[in-house]
C-alpha cells in the first residue's frame, strides 16, 4: 500500500523522502514511455512516417526515452549548458540517427523584424556547435494581401521574409545554411566525452503537485560550470544516462561504445545517486584505461525506496574501490571549474587554442577519407589563435561555408597534432578539412611593389527611397541621419563607376571588395533570445553587382566579396543594393492597438519590446576599398 508513503512528496521532512520521490520521478518516465513515446512510433511506424518530437520537458522524458523516437528535435542557442538542442544530437548520435534538428531564431534579436542576417548566423553556428544539422526556423509569418506594412508579426519570433528589405540576400544566407546542414551530416561525429546526466538526483528533486521539466532539473542539478568546463578544455560531448548505458554501454578497446561512438572519458557532474549498473559499468570502463571523472561530488548511494542494506554494502564498498585507496581507478574534483584542466591532464585534447578562448567552439566529424572540423567565433571581436588539430595529416584544406572554395595548404605536425594558426573575424566560422586527398597547395606571390588598397568611399550617386531619388553622397553616412529618409526601410542602390590600377590588370590580381570591420556592440544581459552584439559596416545586407552582374552579397564577416571574374580592364561599373530592416518604418508609425482584440480574447500574447522604437542605422557606413593581393 503506497497511501502511507504519498505525505513524501509534499512534505520535506518525511523519511525516505528523497527515495520517494525518486521512484515517484521515475514513475512518471517510465509512463511516458510505456503510454505516449511507445504508442506514437508505433503509429508512425504503421502510417509510413516518422516520429519527431521535443523529448526532454514535460511529463519528464529522458535521453533514454529518446529511443523511442526517430527524430529527436532541440531548440536553444545555450550551447555550454544542459540545454535541448545538445541533449537532442546526444540522443541522436546514440541512437543512430543521423539528422537532428532544432527550432532556431525564437526571439532572436527582439522585437519583431529587428533581426539581421548577422543575427542569424550567429545563433545557426551556435546550434551547429552543439550537433544540429538541420534548421527549423521560427519566423517566417505569412501576411495576406491588403495588410499595411509590413504586414504580421509572429510572436517570440524574427520576420525572415521579403517584408524585411535586407531579404535581398536570402539566397546566400540559405546557401551558409545548406552548406554547413549537409557537411554536419557527413561521416559520424568524433566527440570524445560521454556527460552523464543525473536522472536519479534530479528525480529525487521533484515535489508534487508539480510535474518538473525533466531538463531544467538537470540543469539545476550539473550547475553551470560543467559543460563549459569540458568544451573549453577541447573536448564535444555527448549526453548520456543510465538507460543508455545499460542498454549501449559496452567497454571495447579502452574506450565507452555505444552505438558508433567511441568515447575516451565519462564526466560525472554532481551525482549522488546512480544505479548498481551503472556503477559497475563504470568500474569496468576504468579497469579498461578508461577515464572516469567526477566533479562536486562522487557517487555515494542507490536510488530508490526499496534498497536493502546490503545492496548499500555493497554499492558502497565498489564506490569506495573506484575512487578510494592510494591509487583510484577513478578522478575526482572537488571544484567543477577545476574539470577542464584536470580532464586535458587524463587525455589529449580534440583541439586545443593557444591562447585559450573560451567562446571559440568546435565541433568534429569523422568519415573515412577525412576530418572535419567546424569552428565559430561566437564573440564580437577578432580573435587569433594557434590550434593543435588531433590528427596525423601533414596537409590541410580550409573549407569556406560562405562560398564552399577550398584552398589546401601544408601544416606541422608533431606528437600533438597538425598546427594551424587561425585568425575568425566577429561571429565568423570556418572548415578545417584533413584529408587523404592531395589538392595542389596555394602558392602565395609576393608582388614586385606594394599593392595599395583602392580607397571607393566618396562620391556616390545613391537612390534611398520609394520615389527613386538620386542623391550624391561626397561621403557615406547612415540614412537615418537625413530627416527624409530617416523613417525609410527599404532597398537603397549605390552606384559609381571605378577605373582599375593598370598595374592590377597586368598582373592578373584577385580583387576583393572590402567594406570595413564594423564595431563591437557591449554586451547586456537580455530577458529573452540572443542577438550578435556587433554593429556592421552594411546596414545590414548588400548585393553587389559589377558590370551588371549579380557578384554575391555581403551580410557577415569578414565583410568582403571577391569580384575578379567581373572586373575587366580600366573602367567598370559598380552597383551595390543595400536593404536595412523594417525596424525604421515602424518606429515612424503608430503601432497596432490590441485593447479590443484583448477584450474579446483576452490577452494571448504581448508584443514583443515594440515600445519606444528608434530608426536604425541604414545603409554603407564604413571605408569601402578594392583590395587587390
Amino acid at each position: 500500500d503506497l497511501k502511507p508513503l504519498l505525505p513524501a512528496l509534499v512534505d520535506d521532512t518525511f523519511l525516505h523522502r528523497d527515495a520517494i520521490r525518486q521512484d515517484w520521478g521515475q514513475t512518471l518516465t517510465e509512463l511516458v514511455n510505456e503510454r505516449f513515446m511507445q504508442p506514437m512510433q508505433a503509429w508512425a511506424k504503421q502510417h509510413n512516417t516518422r516520429f519527431r518530437i521535443q523529448g526532454y520537458g514535460i511529463p519528464p522524458a529522458t535521453i533514454g526515452s529518446n529511443s523511442f523516437a526517430d527524430l529527436t528535435e532541440g531548440e536553444g542557442w545555450q550551447w555550454k549548458t544542459v540545454r535541448a538542442s545538445r541533449w537532442a544530437s546526444s540522443a541522436n548520435h546514440l541512437f543512430g540517427r543521423n539528422i537532428t534538428s532544432s527550432e532556431t531564431w525564437t526571439w532572436l534579436h527582439s522585437p519583431s523584424f529587428r533581426a539581421t542576417p548577422l543575427d542569424m548566423k550567429a545563433e545557426a553556428d551556435l546550434h551547429f556547435l552543439q550537433g544540429i544539422n538541420q534548421i527549423i526556423g521560427h519566423g517566417w509569418p505569412y501576411t495576406g494581401e491588403g495588410i499595411e506594412y509590413p504586414g504580421w508579426r509572429l510572436y517570440a519570433a524574427a520576420n525572415f521574409n521579403e517584408k524585411n528589405p535586407w531579404f535581398i540576400a536570402m539566397p546566400e544566407i540559405s546557401k551558409y545554411l545548406q552548406r554547413m546542414s549537409y557537411l554536419m551530416r557527413q561521416g559520424q561525429p568524433a566527440n570524445d566525452i560521454a556527460f552523464y546526466l543525473p536522472n536519479s538526483d534530479a528525480w529525487a528533486g521533484f515535489v508534487s503537485p508539480k510535474v518538473h521539466y525533466m531538463i531544467e532539473a538537470l540543469k539545476d542539478r550539473v550547475g553551470e560550470h560543467a559543460v563549459a568546463q569540458v568544451l573549453e578544455a577541447g573536448f564535444n560531448l555527448d549526453f548520456v544516462d543510465d538507460d543508455v548505458l545499460s542498454k549501449l554501454g559496452k567497454i571495447e578497446g579502452g574506450a565507452l561504445a555505444m552505438g558508433t561512438n567511441r568515447y575516451k572519458a565519462i564526466v560525472l557532474p554532481n551525482v549522488e545517486k546512480m544505479p548498481m549498473a551503472t556503477l559497475q559499468k563504470l568500474d569496468e570502463f576504468a579497469r579498461a584505461g578508461g577515464v572516469v571523472i567526477a566533479a562536486r561530488n562522487k557517487p555515494a548511494s542507490l536510488p530508490g525506496y526499496k534498497v536493502t542494506a546490503d545492496e548499500r554494502a555493497q554499492f558502497k564498498q565498489l564506490a569506495d574501490q573506484l575512487f578510494g585507496g592510494e591509487k583510484p581507478r577513478a578522478h575526482f574534483v572537488a571544484d567543477d571549474q577545476q574539470l577542464g584542466n584536470k580532464l586535458a591532464a587524463l587525455t589529449q585534447p580534440d583541439v586545443k587554442l593557444t591562447p585559450a578562448v573560451a567562446d571559440l567552439g568546435f565541433i568534429h566529424r569523422r568519415t573515412p577519407e577525412a576530418d572535419i572540423y567546424f569552428l565559430a567565433n561566437s564573440t564580437n571581436a577578432t580573435q587569433q589563435v594557434n590550434a593543435v588539430f588531433r590528427v596525423s595529416a601533414g596537409r590541410a584544406e580550409v573549407w569556406n561555408p560562405l562560398n564552399g572554395s577550398v584552398i589546401a595548404f601544408s601544416v606541422q605536425v608533431d606528437e600533438k597534432g597538425a598546427r594551424v594558426p587561425l585568425t575568425l573575424a566577429p561571429y565568423e566560422s570556418k572548415v578545417i578539412v584533413f584529408s587523404r586527398r592531395r589538392l595542389p597547395e596555394i602558392t602565395i606571390v609576393k608582388p614586385q611593389k606594394p599593392l595599395l588598397p583602392l580607397d571607393i568611399s566618396a562620391d556616390w550617386q545613391v537612390i534611398s527611397d520609394a520615389k527613386g531619388t538620386r542623391r550624391k553622397f561626397a561621403l557615406l553616412r547612415s540614412l537615418s541621419e537625413d530627416e527624409a529618409t530617416q523613417f525609410y526601410s527599404g532597398t537603397m542602390s549605390y552606384e559609381k563607376e571605378i577605373k582599375l590600377p593598370t598595374y592590377w590588370s597586368q598582373t592578373k590580381r584577385q580583387v576583393a571588395i572590402d567594406f570595413g570591420t564594423g564595431q563591437a556592440v557591449p554586451v547586456t544581459p537580455r530577458k529573452n533570445g540572443m542577438r550578435a552584439w556587433f554593429d556592421a559596416p552594411i546596414r545590414d545586407a548588400a548585393v553587389v553587382y559589377v558590370n551588371d552582374q549579380r557578384a554575391g552579397s555581403v551580410w557577415c564577416a569578414p565583410f568582403t566579396l571577391d569580384i575578379t571574374k567581373f572586373l575587366k580592364p580600366g573602367a567598370n561599373r559598380i552597383r551595390i543594393v543595400v536593404g536595412n530592416t523594417a525596424i525604421n518604418h515602424l518606429a515612424g508609425t503608430k503601432l497596432p492597438d490590441y485593447q479590443e482584440v484583448h477584450a474579446k480574447y483576452g490577452e494571448r500574447f504581448q508584443p514583443q519590446d515594440m515600445e519606444n522604437l528608434q530608426p536604425l542605422p541604414s545603409g554603407l557606413l564604413g571605408k569601402i576599398q578594392l583590395i587587390a593581393q
